[in-house]
Parts: C-alpha cells; sequence; structure tokens
C-alpha cells in the first residue's frame, strides 16, 4: 500500500468522524512512527529525500484534487447519464417547447373526423359572415361561388338558430305554466286556509254566544277540515301532482261533493301509482 492510498484512507476515516475537520496524514504524528518503522528508503541521501518529500507533497495535494471530484455532485450526476443521452437543455429551451406544446394542443383535441367540432367550426363561421356587415359592393365583388358559399353558410345558421329559438320557446312555455301552476296552488292553499281559520273563529263564537253546538254555516261546510295527504320526502311536487292539488283545493274551498273522488285520484295516481 502506497503513501497516496495512506493517506486517501485516513482522510476517509477521520473525515466522515462528526464535525472534526480530516487530519493531514503526511503532518500527523503516526505518519512519522509508520515511515521509520517501515525502514524504507535509508540508505538515501538528504537531496533525494527532499525530492521525495516533495513528490509526496505534490501527491498530496492531486490527492486533494481528486477527493474534491470525488465529491463534487454535479459530476456525479452528469457522469452517471448515458453517453448517448440527450444534452442537458436550458431554460430557454424548456419553455419554448413547451410553448409549441401548448400552442399544439388545441390542433390535436379538434379531430377532422368529429361531428361536434365540425358543427362548432360551421357555426363560428356563420356568426363571423353573420355580424360582419354585407355591403352591396361587397356582394358585387364575390364571385358565383363564393355566393353560392356564403349562402350555403348562412342558410346552416338561419337552420340552427331557429331550432334554438324553438327549443327555447318550449322551455319559456313550460316555465310559465309552471309558474301559473304554482301561483294558482298558492293562492288555493291560502283562501283554504283563511276558511278554516274564520270557520274555527265562527264556530268558537257561534258557541259561547247561543251554547249551540254548530251553527247552520258550520254545517254547510263539510269538506273544508279535509286533510290532503303528502310525502315530504319526495321533494317539491311535479306538475302533474301540482294539477291534482289545485283540483283538490279549489274543490274544499266551494265545499264541493267531488272531493273525495279527486282525493281517491290523487292516491292513486300520484301517491301510489300502479
Amino acid at each position: 500500500m502506497n503513501e497516496c492510498q495512506h493517506y486517501r484512507m485516513w482522510w476517509t476515516i477521520t473525515g466522515n468522524f462528526g464535525n472534526i475537520l480530516p487530519i493531514d496524514w503526511s503532518k500527523s504524528c503516526a505518519r512519522k512512527l509508520h515511515v521509520p518503522a517501515l525502514n524504507l528508503n535509508e540508505c538515501k541521501d538528504s537531496r533525494q529525500e527532499d525530492a521525495d518529500g516533495d513528490a509526496d507533497l505534490a501527491d498530496l495535494s492531486s490527492e486533494d484534487e481528486a477527493v474534491a471530484n470525488d465529491l463534487d455532485m454535479h459530476s456525479l450526476i452528469l457522469s452517471g447519464l448515458h453517453g448517448d443521452a440527450e444534452p442537458v437543455k436550458t431554460a430557454d429551451e424548456v419553455i419554448r417547447e413547451i410553448d409549441d406544446m401548448m400552442q399544439e394542443t388545441p390542433s390535436h383535441e379538434l379531430s377532422p373526423g368529429s361531428e361536434e367540432s365540425l358543427l362548432d367550426a360551421v357555426e363560428r363561421k356563420g356568426k363571423e359572415v353573420l355580424y360582419s356587415p354585407l355591403y352591396e359592393e361587397k356582394l358585387k365583388t364575390l364571385s358565383v361561388s363564393q355566393l353560392n358559399e356564403l349562402y350555403l353558410e348562412l342558410e346552416v345558421l338561419i337552420r340552427e338558430f331557429s331550432e334554438t329559438l324553438i327549443s327555447e320557446l318550449a322551455l319559456r312555455d313550460e316555465l310559465e305554466e309552471e309558474k301559473e301552476l304554482k301561483n294558482s296552488f298558492i293562492s288555493l292553499l291560502l283562501a283554504v286556509q283563511n276558511r278554516r281559520r274564520q270557520h274555527h273563529v265562527d264556530k268558537k263564537r257561534n258557541s259561547r254566544n247561543s251554547g249551540v253546538g254548530r251553527s247552520p254555516s258550520s254545517a254547510e261546510s263539510k269538506y273544508l277540515t279535509t286533510v290532503i295527504p303528502y310525502h315530504m320526502g319526495g321533494g317539491p311536487p311535479t306538475g302533474q301532482a301540482l294539477q291534482f292539488l289545485i283540483k283538490i283545493l279549489k274543490a274544499i274551498n266551494e265545499d264541493s261533493p267531488t272531493v273525495p273522488a279527486l282525493l281517491t285520484d290523487y292516491i292513486l295516481k300520484v301517491l301510489c301509482p300502479t
């Protein structure tokens, strides 16, 4: 084992021991005792010893550089890469590649065979044609093929807008009908509640004043206290349920004899449909 190996071994052992700095093997007391014990080159003259000492110092300095290079993490990482790997790219190159990918993304998402993308493109182009002013001078400058293309684009756009308008109008009619049903239901419900409240007040007043159990007006209100079954867990009533409830409330408010039949239809068709 030569001096360089001794130095490297001693540097590694002492350098990893806590926070203590590595010990210089060439200046240690152990080396001074170690070299004479080996009895190496005692017959050489002092000039040769000085030359050897200079060579040892040169070796030690080279070993210091070798250890520093070994501890260079960047060199270790780069040396671990394959020789045929791509070179490391700079930050500008990476940003440029990301920008290129972001610009290419919409073209990949819109597949040429997709019908939705085709319709969107046609609609977008039609809107551009529709929103652009069609001046007479501009139309005169167009050729026959360009005029036919413009006509087809406008026809497609008009058909799409017509379908959208029809669906929106149908939805508006449904919402208006639902609004009217809810308003009618609320009005009839408030009217029935007011009649019940007035009925109870009149009944108590007549019983106190005359001592009679029932007054003629109370006997006439036969279906005013009818209870309508309803499940709260089912959410708000549907349009069909509102129509049945409106008929029942209207019959109760008018004290009509059709209340039992309406209740039966409501239970069989809404609450417990077969």
